[in-house]
């Protein structure tokens, strides 16, 4: 999601853009909370050039995100759950957190690529759509 507001690598802005545009209208996309909170910080975070968003603007797609897609809340198995991806993957914090809301709510795939691309991760494989454009 934040690479659709990177003006630093056309390339992936473009391809994320179209991922996001196919998977709503295909509705196959479904967003985590995390992703969320971490979109909002990421884009409207201060850089030398300046953010890609205001905090506004940040706020207002972000709404936009949620009102396109489904998004998927935190409970408690979805925190034990990243805890045991910290155990048995070694995953950071926030990895483990994004693998874990796709294992408990038994999504077949993950798009990132903060993972190694085409490793099945109990029962959730990864895909990095920068290497392997395309919706499942």
């Amino acid at each position: 999601m934040v690479y659709c507001y990177d003006p630093n690598d056309s390339r992936k802005r473009a391809m994320a853009r179209d991922l996001l545009r196919r998977g709503a209208a295909a509705t196959v996309l479904i967003i985590p909370h995390q992703a969320m909170v971490e979109f909002i910080n990421a884009v409207s975070k201060r850089r030398p050039a300046g953010p890609f968003l205001s905090r506004e603007e940040a706020w207002r797609q972000a709404e936009d995100f949620l009102n396109e897609f489904e998004i998927l809340y935190p409970n408690e198995k979805v925190i034990r759950t990243a805890m045991l991806g910290m155990a048995a993957y070694k995953f950071p914090w926030y990895d483990a957190h994004l693998w874990a809301y796709a294992e408990h709510y038994g999504l077949p795939e993950l798009l990132s690529e903060d993972f190694e691309h085409g490793r099945k991760y109990g029962t959730v494989r990864v895909r990095n759509p920068f290497l392997a454009p395309g919706l499942a």
